[in-house]
């Protein structure tokens, strides 16, 4: 499953990673203030010898990382990263712990102390008509809930597509965008539609953040292309391009799937399924809390035992040229037709094969699309009209 993760554009990891952080490990959050500036203060108190945590300025909304111990009824916490081999003095916050309340001061070597007063952060109600992503981070995670508190979308322009009008949204701080769909689907549709876009579009302004939190030189671009939309289906590609602290930049292109008629995101098996019994529904990119991990371990075997054969064997049939010429890339290989990301097209379901950074280049091809008229005779577990 590595490999696969590999594929992930920053904003699915992190919403995977963070999702999972947050539940096992008790983190509280807190509201207050530093100095005199608001901020939201995130912790993690399971292991006294090991406390981790963030916070943010409400002015800015960046990340800084904290970690430290307890000290009898006192948190001692470094501010930002040590990185190997690092020596340099960082500021340091001192917390006094009540039940509900912390409080205490921050402090730098330069012998500047500010006084800090936070209290378990109580959560806006949510408006009517709150879009389900924001309805999830309310319940789910809070700190990023607080982190969107008062960020607004800036209308771009209009424009045509496939017969649809799209008008685009952007966050201005960010620069991440997207779009919605204004005309070409009935208004119920256009409504459930829009409701996953622009939650991704939100999303996409939490992985910004995420990323950032990294450390190191950081950059966080995004392309969002629109890839086909018709009566049954929807494809929009996001690709980003990102340096989140690691050893090298990186870039993900990330394709979300919809179904035209009920707005929800498809996964390959809900169209394309080869296996014995009900098609499986796991959300590969997104993944929701509440699925199981026997849920993963039936996906993986289906993935490695039954669908990567099969897809291997068709590609081979259908581009046996393409499949052998590239020694190099071995797309005759199964393991890199696993864990893939997906997107339709006029012709057929576009399939990107799974490679590590070393090999990136080999992701990209152009040829290995899987044409409808072998797609029906495989369908998936919802009933879509394919062309």
């Amino acid at each position: 499953m590595l490999k696969g993760l590999l594929r992930l554009a920053p904003v699915a990891l992190l919403l995977m990673l963070c999702s999972t952080a947050h539940a096992e490990a008790g983190r509280r959050v807190f509201t207050g203030t530093l100095g005199k500036m608001p901020i939201v203060l995130e912790v993690s108190t399971a292991s006294a010898e090991n406390i981790s945590g963030r916070y943010f300025y409400e002015k800015y909304r960046k990340d800084l990382v904290l970690s430290g111990k307890k000290e009898g009824a006192m948190l001692v916490l470094d501010e930002g990263e040590q990185r190997y081999g690092e020596k340099a003095p960082r500021p340091q916050i001192h917390l006094n712990i009540e039940p509900k309340r912390f409080w205490g001061d921050w402090s730098n070597d330069e012998g500047k102390t500010l006084k800090i007063e936070l209290v378990e952060a109580k959560l806006p109600a949510m408006p009517a008509g709150t879009l389900p992503y924001l309805a999830r981070l309310h319940e789910t995670d809070p700190y990023e809930y607080l982190r969107l508190q008062g960020m607004t979308l800036k209308p771009g322009k209009t424009e045509a597509f496939n017969g649809y009008s799209l008008q685009w949204w952007s966050e201005p701080q960010t620069k991440t965008t997207l779009f919605e769909v204004i005309s070409g689907y009935t208004t119920e549709e256009r409504q459930r539609i829009n409701q996953q876009l622009m939650g991704r579009l939100w999303q996409e302004v939490v992985g910004y953040y995420g990323c950032l939190a990294g450390g190191g030189v950081n950059f966080y671009h995004q392309t969002i292309k629109p890839l086909l939309m018709t009566p049954s289906v929807i494809s929009v590609n996001i690709g980003t391009e990102y340096s989140c602290g690691g050893p090298y930049p990186d870039q993900n292109d990330v394709p979300l799937n919809l179904d035209a008629k009920t707005g929800k995101p498809l996964e390959l098996e809900d169209v394309l399924w080869v296996g014995e019994g009900k098609p499986l529904h796991y959300e590969e990119l997104y993944g929701e809390s509440d699925q199981s991990p026997d849920t993963f371990t039936a996906f993986s075997a289906y993935r490695s035992n039954e669908f990567a054969p099969w897809l291997v064997a068709q590609l081979s049939k259908l581009y046996p040229d393409q499949m052998t010429s590239d020694e190099d890339c071995a797309y005759s290989d199964e393991d890199p037709w696993r864990f893939l990301s997906w997107h339709f097209t006029e012709k057929g379901i576009k399939l990107e094969p799974s490679f590590p950074h070393v090999a990136a280049s080999c992701g990209h091809v152009e040829w290995s699309v899987l044409p409808y008229s072998l797609i029906k005779q495989h369908p998936g577990g919802v009933a879509l009209q394919l062309p």
